[in-house]
């Protein structure tokens, strides 16, 4: 199960991103505590959820081919630095009362630009760091790093906004950057980014898009990553409204809610690094998304907090086996000169179609309520997924 830790390289690193993901699920939890309190509108929830993806829909393309061109640990202290300095941004205006809707949208976008640069960068490492004979155990440990942060930090935001409040939650963020910026500086990356002529950037990216274009199951693979984003995953913005009106449970239930769908999410990880290069990787796919599918529907629907719980611990399962099984087959089906490309494009449809989805939600949840607008997203995922799984059968034979 944790075989991939063994390279020390990769060790290292994986305990510093665990360390500052935490962080990061401590402020996205606050933060949209934050901007409910200051709007109590779906609708804001909605933008701000937008704004921190839009870039990474218009510029990560472009992050892969920087990815493949440059060397991705400077990438990544450039980055990691980036995210530190926005959070302590948003906690000092948090703490002198300054902040509004306004700041927190634009704070958002910023941290989306240095997303859309972060996030292909990061997905390629992985293979740099353990090389191609761990790396389904590595991505599967990658996503328990990222599900275990999703378990523990909403609980402790939720502990933490009443007892140090928001502006403390930014803070213990920014803190947690350095666990990540330690690592980096300690490790050694095996990659030889190719020397690009500034003149041939888009050439590059183009020759990217080809090779992506002339491959059906990857096509395949990342529709299936795009409907999630658009239709599936904006349950996750509209938790406060559940948590608030739906189930009156407050800030801490709000936690114990996000809290729920990271554990279940957690043991999918875990379940994928056991399992490690294992067959008949299309058919737990096709069965997870359905999963997914399903338990969002019934989710929209309960009124009660236990039976909540229950469906975002199966959202959070199968949704993480359904986009780390693919993360795994894009990247066994990636040359290596050509995976940051692809992670990129992966990284496009899962967070830069996103911000579609939050917009739309938020603007939905206006019109039909949240339960509705939910339970809509969780039947537009299902048939897809039924379609696909009739029109293209061999996508469970992969």
């Amino acid at each position: 199960m944790f075989s991939s830790l063994k390279v020390k390289n990769f060790r290292i690193y994986w305990f510093g991103m665990l360390v500052s993901l935490i962080g990061s699920w401590i402020q996205i939890v606050a933060e949209s505590w934050l901007v409910f309190q200051l709007t109590n509108s779906a609708f804001l929830l909605g933008v701000v959820g937008f704004l921190s993806s839009i870039p990474v829909f218009l510029l990560s393309l472009f992050g892969g081919v920087v990815a493949d061109s440059m060397d991705k640990k400077r990438i990544l202290l450039f980055t990691q630095s980036a995210f530190m300095l926005l959070a302590f941004i948003l906690a000092i205006l948090t703490q002198m009362k300054l902040i509004t809707p306004g700041q927190i949208m634009l704070l958002a976008l910023l941290n989306g630009v240095v997303m859309a640069f972060d996030a292909p960068s990061r997905q390629a490492v992985v293979v740099a760091l353990v090389g191609k004979e761990h790396l389904s155990n590595a991505i599967a440990l990658s996503s328990a790093a990222f599900n275990s942060a999703r378990l523990v930090g909403p609980a402790l935001a939720g502990i933490f906004i009443a007892s140090i409040g928001m502006s403390g939650c930014f803070y213990l963020n920014g803190v947690s950057f350095l666990a990540v910026i330690g690592a980096l500086f300690l490790i050694k990356i095996n990659n030889s980014p190719k020397v690009m002529n500034k003149n041939l950037f888009l050439k590059e990216l183009s020759v990217g898009l080809i090779f992506i274009r002339g491959n059906r199951v990857i096509l395949i693979l990342l529709a299936m990553v795009g409907i999630t984003s658009l239709f599936g995953i904006s349950y996750v913005i509209l938790m406060p409204i559940f948590a608030n009106d739906i189930l009156k449970v407050g800030a801490k239930g709000l936690g114990v809610l996000m809290s729920s769908a990271g554990f279940g999410a957690l043991i999918a990880g875990l379940t994928l690094a056991r399992l490690g290069d294992f067959k008949h990787k299309g058919r737990f796919l096709i069965l997870s998304s359905l999963v997914f599918s399903i338990s969002l529907v019934l989710f929209s629907v309960s009124k009660s907090y236990p039976f909540s719980i229950i469906n975002l611990v199966l959202i959070g399962w199968a949704s993480v086996m359904a986009i780390n099984l693919i993360n795994t087959l894009l990247q066994q089906l990636a040359p290596d000169e050509f995976r940051g490309r692809l992670m990129s494009a992966f990284m496009f449809t899962f967070a830069g179609l996103m911000p579609f989805g939050n917009l739309l939600a938020g603007s939905l949840t206006h019109v039909l309520g949240v339960s509705l607008t939910v339970m809509a997203g969780g039947i537009i995922c299902a048939v897809f997924f039924i379609v696909i799984n009739i029109i293209y059968a061999d996508i469970r034979n992969i």
